[in-house]
């Protein structure tokens, strides 16, 4: 534990930055999950719904810089392959 009294305001703001990346990763996770659920179902309109909530997340994920832009990209480019796959298929 620090004995600086700056170290341990840092302590403090490190845990809650932490908390609060935990929980828009969490966030943008479960949004991809959703959306891969609904292509295997096959739900085109759900399946819309869903993509715009993940890209929706994982662009707020890469602004904040929790995700590199690069990989935010990547896997937005993913996604739309899934969705215009599914829509090709039916």
């Amino acid at each position: 534990m620090p004995n600086i009294k700056s170290a341990k305001k840092r302590v403090l703001t490190s845990a809650k930055k932490e908390e609060n990346n935990n929980v828009v990763e969490a966030r943008t996770k479960t949004a991809v999950k959703k959306f891969v659920k609904e292509v295997e179902a096959g739900n085109k309109e759900n399946a819309n719904e869903k993509l715009n909530i993940a890209i929706k997340n994982i662009d707020k994920a890469a602004q904040s810089g929790l995700i590199h832009k690069n990989k935010a990209a990547r896997q937005k480019s993913r996604l739309m392959k899934m969705n215009n796959k599914m829509e090709e298929t039916k």
